[in-house]
């Protein structure tokens, strides 16, 4: 399966939409958001790292590449993207912080040209442009925020996700010795360390702890070690795009799970969205089958 070449869009989607239930069960919760970022990143981390303890049969040159430049840079990306989302949503309407982590397949095409001279595809780019207006889309309207000092910084955070995300896709991308497991489990520790020491021990039960325990040691290990894997078998810039599946499915399972429900632009934009990425999957399945044909 690994050797398909649809291999690499299929697991970020698979990916993305294991993602997608995450907004709501973070809402269930009611914890804020240095609360939910200590639970989070403390259970994605130690689940990942006993994972790899178990299962790692090079530890010592895991250990060597998590101290080189490539892998303190999947850790640091891991760290201020975990750290930045619930920071960013706390300060601005989450309209914002969303439009703004939107940019992450275009953050992830220029990082690959420019660091490593991957291209991107034409039909890449006519996706994310129809993608980013989707979104546009589900977050206008009557009820849109306005400018103000906290929206601007909510929309730096949401840009520092997009950013750091793509870039860690893009350096597992092109770094296949990268111990997926030890370096974003170190990373997501050392958030939810961080999320420990804001919130304090005699807060972190208050709220509904179950909720935020199923985003932090099922939803996100599952969908990111996914989206981690996925970036080594498909270009950075389509599991970018393929993880904003999550922007648009969220609402919906909010919906059903609290009752909030979605205005029409949401609605449209999500239709919007979902059509593009569809339509993208399907031509990347046509070519890859016209490569087997001309090769067979």
């Amino acid at each position: 399966m690994k050797s398909h070449p649809l291999f690499g869009l299929l697991l970020a989607t698979f990916g993305a939409l294991v993602l997608t239930p995450d907004a709501l069960f973070m809402r269930l919760s009611g914890m804020d958001g240095m609360q939910m970022l200590g639970w989070r990143g403390l259970c994605m981390g130690s689940l990942f790292l006993l994972v790899w303890l178990a299962t790692s049969a090079r530890r010592r040159a895991d250990l060597g590449i998590l101290a080189s430049g490539t892998g303190l840079t999947v850790v640091a990306c891991q760290f201020t993207n975990a750290t930045l989302f619930p920071t960013g949503i706390a300060l601005a309407p989450v309209s914002v912080v969303l439009v703004s982590v939107a940019t992450a397949p275009v953050w992830s095409a220029v990082l690959a040209r420019v660091i490593y001279g991957e291209r991107t595809s034409t039909a890449t780019w006519i996706t994310i442009a129809a993608v980013l207006a989707g979104i546009g889309i589900a977050v206008s309207g009557k009820g849109a925020a306005a400018l103000n000092t906290s929206a601007l910084w909510g929309a730096l955070c949401g840009l520092g996700v997009a950013f750091t995300l793509a870039m860690n896709f893009v350096t597992l991308r092109n770094s296949g010795n990268v111990p997926i497991l030890l370096c974003i489990g170190i990373g997501a520790l050392l958030a939810g360390v961080n999320g420990l020491f804001w919130t304090g021990t005699g807060r972190m039960t208050d709220g509904v702890v179950w909720a935020i325990v199923m985003t932090g040691a099922l939803i996100l290990p599952v969908s990111f070690f996914s989206l981690s894997f996925a970036s080594r078998h498909t270009a950075a810039a389509n599991v970018s795009l393929l993880m904003l599946l999550e922007t648009v499915i969220g609402p919906v399972w909010v919906w059903i799970g609290t009752g909030e429900v979605p205005t029409p632009r949401m609605l449209t934009g999500g239709a919007l969205v979902l059509i593009s990425l569809a339509a993208y999957l399907i031509v990347n399945d046509r070519a890859a089958r016209r490569r087997r044909s001309l090769m067979a």
